[in-house]
């Protein structure tokens, strides 16, 4: 994308869903609105200071007045405000699951310190080719398609103590290049046989510390494996990085870089091991004291799979922001068009030109309602006056509801939307669309000296 207002609205729309992890098309349909018509406001001859200006206090008092509109959401409405930021993402069934698994796993998390993308970390996607998206499940605990790399040991245990280590037990190769001459037939043997002592010794020392579980990042020799199992150490090797740490979380294990540097301090313990064969694939679940979990997402085609994981992905990235941002406000268009209400009759109270775009701000507001109507194959004005007459009687949690179309209390519905969703997309749209006014002189300039068509423009 080569245009400089294509990539702010790729930009805010970004952010968005980094910060808030929903509401990313009401970020871009806010700010073609406002931008739409603070282009009228301009061929009016208002200038672009005056309407930025004019934005910010709008957009000052929106997020006041929607302080004041927000409730506290209870336990039941954190699985309603996560099923409506997943309305149009999927089949209902399946975002009912979803949002039902993620609000299961954010709870898991609420008080755990990590910051936005903890979910992402304390969470493994686990994809199985086999039952339908159905019956997908959350497990606690690390699962993974790993087998133990002796079959002779056991296949399950109800606990003991783990070791990790951020390497393997194979003889680190040499970084340089370098050649060896031989003068007799023994000294081969012997650097094979001194090989075989240094593995022995570190085997040694995992057992001399108890450990019951080892898991390496990278090789385990297969001249080792039998040593590991006598000494009734159950291996697992070839883990990702990503796995490795989560493990370390789940089992309280730091990982370190070689056996011969591992002690009392670095080991952990897991609370039960075991392993099934899932569609003719081993897979091992490993549990722990630590949190971790595992979504173990099942379903007949890749693609199908990929997009369960999507959805559940944009759940639980609402569920886990409502643990420490918990206020809700109404959806199906209620808040936007109450604002747009509020806007107006704030707007009578500014004594300049900041009237008019404030006025405009409340216009673009209204879009959302809109929207919601046309989807719904409903008339959009008549919506709106509607919305706006209902809510003037019965107040700002009066929205619009597409399945009866009728006005409704979205909040007896259970169509809530997170707080921080509405006011994060209002303040990226805001952003974005006056970006492009403080720069449009300079983009103008640089084309035409007159007013472009925007239109003809974004249909390009």
């Amino acid at each position: 994308v080569e245009h400089p207002t294509a990539r702010l609205l790729i930009d805010a729309s970004s952010s968005q869903d980094r910060a808030a992890r929903d509401g990313t098309t009401t970020t871009v349909l806010l700010v073609s609105e406002m931008l739409q018509n603070a282009l009228e406001l301009v061929r009016m001859g208002v200038h672009p200071s005056i309407i930025v200006n004019g934005y910010s206090i709008a957009l000052e008092e929106a997020i006041v007045e929607i302080g004041r509109v927000s409730k506290e959401s209870s336990e039941k409405q954190k699985s309603q405000v996560v099923e409506t930021s997943l309305q149009g993402k999927g089949d209902s069934s399946i975002c009912g699951l979803m949002a039902d698994l993620a609000v299961d796993a954010a709870r898991e998390l609420e008080g755990i310190e990590g910051g936005d993308d903890l979910e992402r970390m304390m969470v493994k996607r686990l994809q199985i080719r086999e039952g339908s998206i159905m019956d997908t499940s959350l497990e606690n605990g690390l699962m993974l398609l790993k087998s133990r790399v002796d079959i002779a040991s056991p296949a399950n245990s109800k606990g003991g103590v783990v070791a990790i280590i951020d390497g393997g037990l194979e003889q680190p190769k040499l970084e340089t290049n370098a050649s060896i001459e031989v003068s007799s037939l023994g000294i081969l043997q012997e650097f094979q046989e001194r090989s075989r002592e240094n593995m022995k010794r570190e085997i040694q020392h995992l057992s001399s510390l108890g450990v019951d579980l080892l898991v390496v990042r990278d090789g385990i020799p297969d001249d080792a494996i039998s040593h590991l199992t006598d000494a009734g150490i159950v291996a697992y090797r070839r883990f990702e990085r990503d796995d490795m740490d989560l493990l370390s979380r789940i089992t309280g294990a730091n990982p370190v870089r070689n056996a011969k540097s591992l002690d009392d301090g670095d080991l952990g313990k897991f609370s039960k091991r075991f392993e099934e064969t899932i569609a003719d694939v081993k897979h091992t679940l490993i549990e722990g004291d630590g949190l971790g979990m595992t979504l173990a997402v099942r379903g007949s085609t890749p693609a199908a799979r990929e997009e369960a994981i999507r959805i559940f992905d944009d759940a639980i990235g609402v569920a886990h922001r409502l643990n420490s941002k918990p206020g809700v406000l109404p959806g199906g268009g209620a808040i936007q068009s109450h604002l747009a209400r509020h806007l107006r009759a704030f707007s009578q109270t500014q004594s300049g030109r900041e009237q008019l775009a404030i006025d405009a701000y409340a216009s673009a507001l209204e879009a959302i309602p809109r929207i919601l109507a046309e989807n719904a194959g409903r008339d959009p004005v008549e919506v709106i006056l509607s919305l706006s007459a209902d809510q003037k009687k019965s107040g700002a949690w009066i929205g619009f509801d597409l399945k009866s179309g009728k006005n409704s209390d979205m909040g007896e519905l259970g169509i809530l939307d997170p707080e921080f969703v509405v006011d994060h997309a209002l303040s990226g749209a805001t952003e974005a669309a006056i970006g492009v006014l403080r720069i449009d002189d300079v983009l103008w300039a640089r084309t035409d000296p007159s007013t472009p068509d925007w239109e003809v423009e974004s249909e390009d």
